[in-house]
């Protein structure tokens, strides 16, 4: 369902100075599996997951998504996904209710078929006792559980997850998580980034390593820490880290 050859992005200031967010970076991501890219904060995670889901165009390279072009069909794309992170806004301003139908509206729902997958979100994210009241006054937690609804609410076949647990408590991170595991089931294409070992460990059936815009590894998470005691350990090894510093 993802097809990435050679993807690259690199930003130009306003000096002329340039950044390589993305490096060459390739794979695959199939139905019903969970593929985790796994990195540190800056290196690349995030900038990847935009590139994939059209907010911005790569530098050099080509992509698919559920079979069309990232460059070439957007629209088509952007209607075959779901894309989440842990800092994604709501319009403050309407009711949860409100948000969830103006998304719907967005991804070319309305009648009864709306009305139907709105009862079926409302229903399995537990949304009913803050559904009326405005997304200003949701707590993080209750916010990111209307991000998933609204994320899933068109039934997208590929699913974009950047660090959606990032700033949750325990039991909002479960329920993320819970709901990953469920899209995975359902046949699901999920790409999810995080730095949380526990998390990857848990959810993924395939891990990237990115490391300064590139992928240094992709593997199992057993042929990862194979010769390591453990995900992290093998993590650290790879990017290169020695106490105090990372290697550049």
């Amino acid at each position: 369902m993802i097809v990435a050859k050679g993807l690259s992005k690199r930003f130009v200031g306003p000096k002329g100075s340039t950044i390589d967010a993305v490096v060459d970076v390739s794979f695959e991501a199939r139905p019903g599996k969970v593929l985790g890219i796994l990195g540190a904060n800056g290196a690349g995670k995030t900038t990847l997951l935009r590139v994939l889901s059209t907010v911005i165009r790569p530098t050099s390279g080509a992509a698919t998504v559920a079979g069309h072009d990232i460059a070439t069909e957007p629209a088509k794309v952007r209607s075959s996904i779901g894309f989440l992170s842990g800092s994604t806004s709501l319009y403050g301003r309407l009711t949860s209710r409100e948000c969830l139908a103006y998304f719907g509206r967005l991804n070319g729902m309305s009648g009864q078929a709306m009305a139907q997958r709105m009862d079926f979100v409302i229903e399995r994210l537990s949304l009913a006792p803050f559904l009326d009241q405005l997304c200003d006054r949701l707590s993080t937690g209750q916010k990111q559980r209307v991000n998933i609804a609204r994320a899933i609410l068109h039934d997208p076949p590929v699913l974009f997850l950047d660090e959606p647990t990032a700033g949750l408590d325990v039991l909002s991170s479960q329920a993320v998580m819970e709901f990953i595991e469920e899209s995975r089931d359902q046949g699901k294409t999920v790409v999810f980034s995080t730095h949380i070992m526990t998390e990857a460990e848990r959810l993924c059936d395939e891990v990237g390593v990115i490391h300064q815009g590139a992928i240094v590894a992709r593997g199992t998470v057993s042929e990862l820490r194979s010769t390591s005691p453990s995900l992290e350990h093998a993590f650290l090894g790879l990017v290169g880290y020695v106490r105090g510093a990372v290697q550049s």
